[in-house]
């Protein structure tokens, strides 16, 4: 499938993130990292050159300790842009929901924070990653953690299932978030929260990167204007949403677009330091009202 087309429809989308990710699970190594949005990314993740982990890098990208105290088969496949677990201030006995849990360090992360009361299920599309994730459960003996295949516009649970929902730069890989956030508040409880790190944009980006299906992988065409991605959240019923951005590094960004073969003028259209401010990490929460 070429990355250039026409018009990149949901199928298209999908099934190239899937293949994408697939590929990162199937080719991960305990020596290397690949983080989404933060150093250390790999050549087939998100953005970035390859990187030797290290609890450095880890904790650039998580304000927990305990992230960087994983197995490096759990954390060579960090894929993410932020640290939705603490953000969410999760307590003993809760069950969360992790939206594209990959190989699982939320996950993880999560069940510790909620303890043998609590329950963590993560949702996966890609059938790699799953695998990934289970058998790092299973050699690290952690009981309280499921993983299920599916996806996240589509996800495998019951309605108010889950007290809290988490996600890790995944959303911006739907090529239909509205559903996203319609599905998530079908799974949360009355009173549930949402917790997610991802990437928002600061403007709308040009035709030619959304239809660009490595910048879709790449997390950079999927990702929305800030004002349209907390309106898709409120539109889908939640209450109290809140953004905060966390602005990434200028080589991070030169790096991901050099990935993508595209320069930072074409992604925001603008040539001065203002345009490393176009593109970033937020912190967004949200609850679902009581009845």
């Amino acid at each position: 499938m070429s990355d250039e087309i026409k018009e990149s429809t949901s199928d298209d989308v999908r099934t190239y993130v899937r293949e994408r990710y697939g590929k990162i699970a199937s080719d991960s190594r305990p020596e290397e990292a690949a983080s989404c949005c933060g150093p250390g990314a790999s050549d087939d993740s998100c953005c970035g050159p390859t990187a030797v982990i290290d609890i450095d890098t880890i904790s650039k990208i998580y304000e927990t300790p305990d992230a960087a105290e994983l197995p490096e088969d759990v954390t060579n496949l960090a894929l993410g842009c932020g640290d939705p677990v603490t953000l969410a201030s999760l307590e003993p006995g809760e069950t969360v929901l992790d939206l594209g849990s990959g190989g699982g360090i939320d996950c993880f992360l999560a069940a510790k924070r909620v303890g043998e009361t609590g329950q963590i299920i993560g949702i996966d599309m890609t059938a790699q990653m799953i695998e990934k994730a289970r058998a790092n459960k299973a050699r690290m003996g952690i009981e309280n953690v499921e993983f299920r295949l599916g996806e996240i516009e589509h996800l495998p649970v019951a309605d108010d299932t889950a007290d809290v929902i988490i996600s890790n730069c995944v959303i911006n890989l739907s090529p239909d978030k509205p559903q996203v956030f319609r599905e998530a508040y079908r799974a949360l409880k009355s009173g549930g929260r949402l917790s997610v790190s991802d990437i928002v944009t600061d403007g709308p980006l040009p035709d030619e990167i959304k239809n660009n299906l490595s910048a879709w992988a790449g997390c950079v065409a999927g990702a929305l204007d800030v004002k349209d991605y907390t309106a898709a959240i409120e539109e889908a019923g939640f209450e109290d949403v809140k953004l905060t951005p966390v602005y990434l590094d200028k080589e991070i960004i030169d790096e991901a677009a050099e990935q993508l073969d595209i320069t930072v003028e074409e992604v925001v259209g603008a040539n001065d330091e203002t345009l490393y401010r176009s593109i970033f990490s937020a912190k967004i929460t949200a609850r679902k009202p009581l009845p």
